[in-house]
């Protein structure tokens, strides 16, 4: 039997893209706004582009800030893709002193750090294709040749307050955490749904960890 892999509808961009390349990759995914796909799930991604303040403010109207905090807590395997690696963490500087109004910067709060905005001086968004340099072995890359290509569109980066979950780096500008890995939780900067094969093995990986778990 596949394992049940979830993917976080919360009207936040490239769900579509990830469910497509979660079916290539072997599965066909639940993509869904319902908490209680969470308690059934073999692997959730939360996938996400666009604004963070928003974006905690999608999840938390739909009642899935709390029970994704619950699923990661659970063992079970994580997968965040772009902004649902910024999510992760305490808090974003994104939106302040922008005149929007609104004032939330808090995030899930389930990695210590916060997102920053890339430094000036830079071409903003970072768009394209940029190398990884893996850190560590982790089966999430499994058989992904080190300093492999992937795809980047954002102009924020996740900064943890602790180096050990930093299992990979790009760098633009400065080196930057592209790849976050602690126990069951793993989540990228780049875009795996548009990176190719070696975005699809991400995947792929992924579903066979979630299969064993």
């Amino acid at each position: 039997m596949p394992p049940r892999i979830v993917v976080i509808d919360y009207e936040s961009g490239n769900l579509r893209s990830v469910a497509r390349a979660v079916a290539k990759a072997g599965v066909t995914p639940l993509v869904s706004s319902d908490p209680a796909a969470l308690s059934a799930a073999d692997g959730v991604i939360l996938p996400g582009v666009g604004s963070g303040p928003a974006a905690m403010a999608a999840l938390r109207a739909r009642g899935l800030a709390a029970p994704l905090g619950d699923y990661i807590r659970s063992g079970r395997p994580f997968l965040g893709v772009c902004l649902g690696l910024q999510l992760l963490l305490d808090a974003t500087d994104e939106g302040e002193g922008n005149g929007s109004g609104n004032g939330d910067a808090r995030c899930l709060g389930l990695v210590p750090g916060r997102v920053r905005r890339l430094p000036g001086g830079l071409k903003v968004p970072h768009m394209g294709w940029n190398t990884v340099r893996f850190q560590r072995e982790h089966p999430l890359w499994d058989g992904i040749p080190q300093e492999s290509h992937f795809y980047f569109v954002h102009s924020y980066y996740a900064d943890p307050a602790s180096p050990d979950g930093v299992a990979g780096v790009t760098g633009y500008g400065i080196d930057f955490c592209s790849i976050y890995a602690a126990g069951n939780l793993a989540a990228t900067q780049f875009h795996p749904e548009k990176s190719g094969a070696n975005g699809l093995r991400i995947y792929a990986n992924f579903i066979r960890q979630a299969a064993v778990a």
